[in-house]
């Protein structure tokens, strides 16, 4: 697990001295810790946190009139900036909205989360807002999902309701929030 978490930071350096903002380098000096090991593309969201926090980007009211869901509480996955917000309701194993705006390095990074997302071969093609492309499912059974990505921006959602026309209602809110 060292080696792993060497490897992870070399360009950071690694040794097994103590390390953390105030642990002296080679001159004596503080160092700064290193940076946050960003999450993988296909990372999935944490929804273990408490239901008790507000999307900094959606308000819960109108994620209520727009889902036509109560919402009974919502979370954050603070690894991402923005960070994630998951909005639940009455069922409380699963989510009844997530969303996720996310920049990469890359945009083939982007076309990677928005195709973990929602695959090629099992969606349908998303062109919207403007500019934005990905995929597009809903139907009985399985909720919904829209997935699009700009350049190297993607924002994804997910929703407990079947009808995806409510989830790309959700991204396009969140792309004009967040002004991407």
């Amino acid at each position: 697990m060292a080696a792993a978490v060497c490897v992870a930071v070399f360009a950071a350096g690694c040794s097994s001295s103590p390390s953390g903002p105030h642990a002296a380098g080679p001159t004596g000096s503080p160092q700064s810790a290193p940076p946050p090991v960003d999450p993988p593309v296909d990372a999935p969201l944490d929804l273990a946190g408490p239901r008790d926090a507000q999307c900094p980007y959606l308000e819960g009211g109108w994620v209520e009139t727009t889902t036509g869901q109560r919402v009974t509480g919502t979370s954050l996955d603070t690894r991402f900036t923005p960070p994630a917000c998951v909005f639940w309701s009455y069922e409380a194993e699963a989510p009844q909205l997530t969303v996720l705006a996310r920049t990469f390095p890359t945009h083939e990074q982007a076309v990677a989360a928005v195709d973990a997302a929602a695959p090629i071969d099992s969606t349908q093609k998303a062109l919207g807002p403007a500019g934005w492309s990905g995929g597009r499912r809903g139907g009985p059974g399985g909720g919904s999902v829209y997935a699009v990505w700009k350049g190297s921006t993607a924002v994804i959602v997910t929703a407990a309701q079947e009808q995806s026309v409510k989830a790309q209602q959700v991204a396009e809110q969140t792309i004009r929030a967040l002004s991407l």
